[in-house]
């Protein structure tokens, strides 16, 4: 933490002095100082000592507050952002379709805004809906498993809610606001379990970056079940497809490399699934499901039109979308809330029997 005003004088940075400099400079949160200085939304107050340092700290370092427009930042519009991570992917389409179904029905305008799984642009996005003064914001990709990420991104979080914004997450952020926590790691496991019970024994995983949450939380729900069934999961048994068709394509050719190669496949999404089939039947020549079983995740709308058409592990996503909207209209509170939603598994034709059983 920064060290707390001295008596001896600060040297002025060059430009305009911000509200960033000054917290840093009284050792507190941006949120604290802001509300130190403009006055608070009446959720948390700022104790005496602390207000009196991040006074002395502007006065020090010549900061000038803008009131007016201090008082315009703490009024909202009818703007809802929405932060996904790619628009064309239909989980997020989905999700985002959900939340503008609710939005239009209560005169709300959904700013979609996409980060590419770039984690600066998450920032960067929830700091301009901030300075635009929108009503909230979802963050609706998923958590990046980054500690000094999540620091800054809880403290963005916390200024905005000081400011007066509504900030919902979709699955694990590591960070205090109301989530929708879908249902990874029980969904993962349904997926383990439908195969196992279909005699398999020898399993891949098509993954996604690690450093994503929701990768990291169904890859843990697959390896807890495995485990739990006698089948520990070995690292050549995990190949990253990147989120994206093409590369889970490349995965899967290397998962049917070895001599002892999986006769079960989990694909931890349904774009990485129709990738992993068009490598079986059009690279390896391989039969699904009579030689190879595969099961997707989220049940976007193409997995009943894959050839075969896709078993996978269905969220409701809109619903997601719908349940985010609906945190909105009723506005935060004081302890952040949890919305869990579950996962349910869709079977269709890509699974069978394994081979001999």
């Amino acid at each position: 933490m920064p060290t707390p005003t001295s008596d001896a004088p600060a040297a002025r940075p060059p430009g305009p002095v911000t509200l960033q400099q000054v917290a840093a400079r009284a050792g507190v949160s941006s949120a604290t100082a802001s509300r130190a200085l403009h006055g608070s939304n009446g959720t948390r107050i700022v104790g005496e000592e602390l207000r009196k340092r991040v006074l002395d700290a502007a006065r020090e370092l010549r900061y000038v507050s803008n009131a007016p427009a201090q008082a315009l930042a703490r009024s909202t519009t009818s703007v809802v952002g929405v932060v996904v991570h790619d628009v064309a992917d239909p989980y997020f389409a989905a999700i985002a379709a959900g939340a503008m179904g609710v939005a239009r029905e209560h005169g709300l305008l959904v700013m979609l805004a996409a980060t590419f799984r770039d984690p600066e642009l998450e920032l960067d996005y929830l700091a301009r809906l901030r300075a635009q003064r929108a009503r909230a914001v979802v963050l609706a990709g998923s958590g990046f498993a980054d500690r000094e990420f999540t620091r800054r991104l809880a403290a963005e979080v916390d200024a905005y809610r000081a400011d007066g914004g509504h900030v919902i997450a979709v699955g694990s952020h590591g960070i205090a606001a109301d989530t929708v926590r879908p249902a990874n790691r029980a969904g993962a496991a349904l997926a383990v379990r439908h195969l196992y019970d279909l005699g398999h024994r020898r399993f891949g995983i098509v993954s996604g970056p690690r450093a994503l949450t929701t990768v990291r939380d169904r890859l843990d729900g697959a390896r807890r079940q495995l485990r739990s069934l006698g089948l520990p999961l070995t690292p050549d048994q995990v190949v990253d497809g990147g989120f994206t068709r093409e590369q889970a394509r490349t995965a899967a050719r290397a998962l049917l490399a070895g001599p002892s190669a999986p006769t079960a496949l989990v694909v931890l999404n349904d774009v990485m699934a129709a990738g992993v089939l068009a490598a079986l039947r059009e690279d390896l020549g391989l039969r699904v499901p009579d030689q190879v079983s595969v099961v997707g995740f989220d049940d976007v709308p193409f997995a009943a039109d894959l050839n075969p058409p896709l078993t996978t592990i269905r969220l409701p996503l809109a619903d997601i979308g719908t349940q985010a909207m609906h945190m909105i209209l009723t506005g935060p509170t004081v302890t952040p809330r949890t919305v869990d939603v579950d996962a349910e598994l869709v079977i269709r034709s890509s699974t069978g029997a394994a081979p001999g059983h």
